[in-house]
């Protein structure tokens, strides 16, 4: 501690400075909050849960059960008042003997819970392990609960998880151990720079707490991400074609195309040197195109699936085909993109077209039969909203589609980054990845309706038939060679039905390769990491769990094993093609325009 001449305490000044300050900043920073809120955008009931009929049928079917098997509710009730029970009674004698300390059992361990003080703190700990006690019979009551059908009790699952996850006690500020030291640690600056945070995220979604994940100053698309060389080499209203320029001198006379989805943006593929599938496509001696779709506008609300076959992928491959001067190509389909793709096929089968030599499929869905964790959004009360919300916007705004997917992992994409952020005050990560999810696209409206009907709903390509430009496919036309890669913890496209697609397509050869990790980190695997392995096996067998049993598996990526299988597709070796050889007009440089639709400049 220190004086000044005057004799006044100068550490206590300062800290009177820095509190003046920050209930200034407090003040103005409630102002814009408050503000915000009041711009909030009006998202419909349908669209914030599920409809009430889904719990009125659970609460249904626990009654029933209390009445048909009193004996098995009572059991359930008596295992979660012993261990809570217990607990406080330990809890309570602990203390009456005068020590400051957790029971010598200290509970469960939950990832949530990993700072030390969960543990060596009896108030913690005793909050933790009633929690983590009410979460096990909340689980366990839902479980064994008969008189839903299958669906239904998974609906009823997943959301009431969802409450349960949001009423950890991690997530609030009173009941975090971390966040208060913390709070103390900074005199408060914390719960400041946390505030400003806050109020930063709501101000950039329009009203609504969309937590961002990365830092939005740290990247620029084209600069320091998605920056192999290349060049627009052609563009329509629905996309921008880009031609990469090749690393060597040779390339396989077979080009590659890939479709990677329209729901996010393509340069997943080309984050960064070390871990860009694009620049090693290139390194490994392929003319490699990939398809930048277009950001849709309201100006779309009537293009279709139609439309994205026709002016996309069939478009895309005849202008491929005319670079190159070639009659056939290889093509890759991620995701939505893939599930197009096949439906593109089989309509090329149909017309008699072998214009595609083999295909890939990265995370792909084709029989929605078992529509796996995103399931749980695909029922009528959610997609009846969707369905008024697009004809009232003309698109599917990408708002929806990021918050809905982040629900999928909320622990992982929603509360904790918001405890860092909001509680912690720390400033969100320079994490490329990261980055690449918040910068997400509209769909069309027709297009997203299309697709949640009639594929993911009512299964059509797997079944009757999926009808494209005045054909109706089915999911046994698709007969070119194909390989297919899943990823082991998928919660988008889970493997096991990524699988059952593939085994129902007609193709005489067909390659399942299983990535380990989820739909990102599974195909964004780099041989350099040596991180993921993969499992392979030849035979198809009916059940996903029997391919899975009997195959072997390989340690890092499977990106070298697929190369191996795509060169054999891909003809001798020819000069290197330079994009603009020939005359073909260069249109800008790689990423190309569409990609940056909606970036700040």
């Amino acid at each position: 501690m220190t004086t000044n001449e005057s004799g006044k305490d100068t550490g206590t000044a300062a800290a009177s400075d820095a509190l003046t300050q920050n209930l200034a900043k407090v003040e103005a920073l409630s102002a814009r909050l408050v503000a915000a809120l009041a711009a909030k955008r009006q998202v419909p009931p349908s669209l914030q849960g599920p409809g009430s009929d889904l719990f009125q049928k659970a609460a249904a079917a626990y009654v029933a059960e209390m009445m048909a098997n009193p004996s098995k509710i009572l059991e359930h009730q008596v295992s979660y008042w012993s261990k809570s029970m217990k607990h406080f009674v330990e809890a309570q004698h602990t203390l009456a003997q005068g020590k400051l300390a957790p029971p010598s059992d200290t509970g469960p361990k939950d990832k949530r819970f990993s700072n030390p003080v969960w543990d060596s703190h009896p108030y913690f700990n005793y909050i933790k392990q009633q929690y983590l006690f009410s979460s096990e019979a909340v689980s366990n009551a839902l479980s064994s609960l008969e008189g839903l059908d299958a669906k239904d009790r998974k609906r009823v699952q997943y959301f009431s998880q969802q409450i349960v996850d949001m009423f950890s006690p991690t997530n609030f500020l009173g009941t975090n151990p971390e966040a208060l030291a913390k709070a103390v640690e900074t005199e408060g600056q914390s719960l400041v720079d946390g505030l400003e945070n806050l109020v930063r995220d709501i101000e950039a979604s329009d009203g609504e707490l969309l937590v961002s994940l990365a830092d939005k100053n740290a990247f620029k698309v084209g600069q320091n991400i998605g920056t192999a060389e290349g060049s627009v080499v052609h563009r329509n209203r629905m996309f921008e074609l880009i031609q990469y320029a090749p690393t060597t001198e040779k390339v396989r006379k077979t080009p590659l195309l890939i479709f990677p989805p329209w729901i996010n943006k393509f340069y997943i593929l080309d984050l960064k040197p070390q871990n860009s599938l694009i620049r090693w496509i290139v390194d490994q001696g392929y003319t490699l195109f990939v398809v930048s779709w277009v950001n849709p506008d309201a100006s779309y609300a009537e293009t279709g699936m139609d439309d994205y076959v026709e002016e996309g992928y069939l478009e895309a491959m005849a202008q491929v085909k005319e670079i190159c001067g070639v009659d056939q190509i290889n093509v890759v389909g991620y995701c939505i993109a893939g599930t197009t793709l096949a439906l593109t096929l089989a309509l090329l089968e149909q017309r008699g077209d072998a214009s595609v030599k083999s295909a890939t499929f990265f995370t792909t869905l084709t029989d929605f039969a078992d529509q796996g964790e995103v399931g749980v959004f695909l029922n009528d009360d959610f997609v009846d909203g969707l369905e008024r919300e697009v004809a009232a916007k003309g698109v599917l705004e990408s708002f929806y589609m990021a918050r809905t997917f982040s629900y999928l992992r909320s622990n992982d994409l929603i509360y904790q980054p918001a405890i860092r952020s909001y509680m912690m005050g720390e400033s969100p990560p320079a994490f490329d990845l990261l980055y690449w999810n918040g910068d997400g696209t509209n769909l069309p409206a027709k297009m997203a309706m299309q697709y949640l009907r009639g594929l993911c709903q009512q299964n059509r390509f797997a079944t009757d038939g999926f009808e494209i430009l005045g054909h109706t496919v089915k999911i046994d036309e698709v007969k070119v060679p194909l390989c297919a890669i899943a990823c082991e913890t998928d919660h988008i496209a889970a493997w096991k039905s990524s699988y059952e697609g593939i085994r129902e397509m007609g193709s005489r050869s067909k390659t399942f390769i299983l990535s380990e990790s989820g739909h990102i980190a599974g195909i964004v695997n780099p041989p350099s990491k040596k991180k993921y392995g993969h499992y392979m096996n030849t035979d198809w067998p009916e059940a996903p769990a029997d391919w899975y049993d009997s195959a072997s598996f390989h340690e890092g990526s499977w990106w070298p094993h697929w190369e191996e299988w795509l060169r054999k597709k891909s003809g001798t070796q020819v000069a290197a093609r330079v994009p603009g050889a020939g005359g073909r007009e260069i249109l800008a440089a790689a990423p190309g325009t569409y990609v940056k639709s909606g970036e700040t400049p």
